[in-house]
């Protein structure tokens, strides 16, 4: 089967790694920091943090966005709304969860799969804590736009809610030329193991400001500042935090990866674009949007098809994997019954979207035969 997810390994990983289990140090150590500096040059931006995963960046991104400092926040549901989409992977949702906070569900863009942002502007209000936008299959929000909104909503309001931008498919991806992760909202990485830049297990946190990062940095090690005197115990925790800092082994992976992620997301966007022009004009089959300015890295290809199921077995009869990847997380019994919205513009394109291979590993052999195959019908 030509996979729609693989894993990628610069080929000096395996040896950065066995030299990290020599050294016997497999917490925070000075890979993580060598990392995290490289990340830093690399994103454009001082303001960075590692963590273990991205899902822990998102519950961490939220605690930082809406409890003041010294905060010890109770998890009791009735702090307020996080304006979300619900079409994204869980982990998204979840963190809004954990945290406790109500989620409101604001619309898609049917062209772009990614948030209404007229849809959101309707739904701000003095209940509205922060907004939580997922920058899908890597294609940007546009962020700048969203600033716009938010200029409205704080003269409407008095205030001003915080933005997390959900990148964990969109390592690579530019809005007008400008990289996610410098449009000063909180942005959170993932380097999971299928992702652009991948530890096998990690994340990043960009926060937008320095205050905001050492804030972080006491958080994702329980409160504790690491430069404190641990060894005599004369230290205090100000605010408690979590176990969330990365290790030494996906620092190593990670420092060897990012030398090769810039040639992998050339040829997602490369294949990208030989979809975007072979599939044009395909009966039953609509592509998503491609604004100007906004380039996409293209962790997924997206399109909309009619009768999905149809699609997705004449694929898999030809060995090639397709796949919704997501279920709407609307629809999830663990949600409240007051949780419920209505989102035509999800309802329309739900149940058509679909994600075929677009990766690195892609031959000119297997594109051609994606193309020939989605030609043929279904």
């Amino acid at each position: 089967m030509i996979p729609l997810f693989k894993v990628a390994l610069a080929p000096d990983a395996a040896d950065r790694v066995r030299e990290v289990i020599g050294t016997a140090v497999l917490g925070h150590g000075p890979r993580v920091e060598e990392f995290e500096d490289a990340l830093r040059a690399r994103v454009g931006t001082p303001h960075l943090a590692t963590v273990n995963n991205g899902t822990s960046g998102l519950h961490l991104a939220l605690r930082l966005a809406t409890a003041p400092p010294g905060s010890n926040p109770p998890a009791d549901g009735d702090r307020g709304e996080v304006l979300t989409t619900a079409l994204t992977f869980e982990a998204t949702n979840w963190a809004i969860l954990a945290n406790g906070f109500h989620v409101r569900w604001v619309d898609v863009d049917p062209g772009t799969l990614n948030m209404d942002l007229d849809d959101l502007a309707k739904k701000i209000s003095p209940a509205t804590r922060a907004i939580m936008v997922v920058h899908w299959a890597g294609h940007p929000v546009d962020v700048e736009r969203l600033a716009r909104v938010l200029d409205d909503a704080e003269a409407a309001h008095g205030f001003r809610p915080a933005v997390i931008e959900d990148c964990a498919q969109a390592w690579g991806t530019t809005l007008r030329g400008t990289p996610l992760g410098n449009h000063g909202n909180y942005c959170v990485f993932s380097f999971h193991a299928t992702k652009h830049l991948a530890c096998g297990a990690g994340g990043m946190l960009v926060t937008p400001d320095e205050e905001s990062l050492r804030r972080a940095l006491r958080l994702r090690f329980f409160g504790i500042d690491r430069r404190a005197d641990r060894v005599n115990g004369d230290y205090d925790v100000p605010e408690w935090g979590y176990n969330f800092y990365l290790g030494e082994i996906a620092a190593a992976i990670g420092l060897a990866n990012l030398e090769t992620v810039a040639d992998r997301v050339a040829l997602h966007r490369r294949n990208a674009a030989h979809f975007d022009e072979h599939l044009a004009g395909v009966p039953g089959l609509e592509p998503t949007a491609r604004p100007e300015g906004e380039e996409s890295s293209f962790w997924l290809y997206p399109v909309k098809v009619e009768r999905r199921a149809d699609f997705i077995r004449k694929l898999a009869d030809a060995g090639i994997t397709a796949s919704a990847v997501v279920r709407r997380n609307d629809t999830h019994t663990c949600l409240p019954p007051d949780a419920a919205e209505t989102l035509p513009n999800l309802d329309a394109v739900h149940d058509r979207v679909v994600h075929v291979p677009v990766g690195w590993w892609l031959t000119e052999e297997d594109r051609a035969h994606i193309v020939a195959t989605i030609r043929s019908g279904w």
